[in-house]
């Protein structure tokens, strides 16, 4: 079974969270899949890991581009895991892989979701029925007062 982490994004934005943890997942030497879940986010994605920091690069392409499957970042709408990623990140409401079966190819499934956003919430409540009763090792990580990632219960 993976280990399933769920990001609740309060304080920050995706765009302040994402780039740091697909960065950590690549100093790891896992690979990163983050499925978006439309073409027009997959760009913003795109043109965020390009563009938020001066000083790194974080090496990453778009599914729809040549040598998609050589990238250790890959940055998706569909399901298909064409660079074996280690670390499936679920960004903007992409759907969440079948809990009883893709879930599992994966070391981590990372879902980030917006804390603001009722409907995001529930969804997220439901991946986490979803994921805990097919047996994943489940997490829920959030925001502390001084912006720091904290483990709840």
């Amino acid at each position: 079974m993976s280990e399933v982490l769920f990001y609740h994004l309060e304080r920050r934005s995706l765009e302040d969270a994402l780039p740091a943890l697909v960065s950590r997942t690549l100093e790891r030497g896992w690979k990163a899949l983050v499925r978006c879940e439309s073409a027009a986010r997959a760009e913003d994605v795109d043109r965020l890991l390009w563009t938020y920091d001066d000083q790194s690069f974080l090496p990453h392409g778009l599914a729809s581009e040549p040598d998609a499957a050589r990238q250790p970042a890959l940055i998706a709408v569909e399901s298909d895991n064409v660079n074996n990623a280690d670390v499936l990140f679920l960004v903007g409401g992409a759907p969440p892989p079948a809990w009883d079966g893709e879930a599992a190819t994966f070391v981590r499934v990372v879902l980030l979701f917006d804390g603001r956003d009722p409907s995001a919430v529930a969804a997220a409540r439901e991946s986490w029925t979803a994921a805990r009763s097919a047996g994943h090792e489940i997490t829920y990580w959030k925001e502390n007062a001084a912006g720091k990632w904290e483990k709840q219960g």
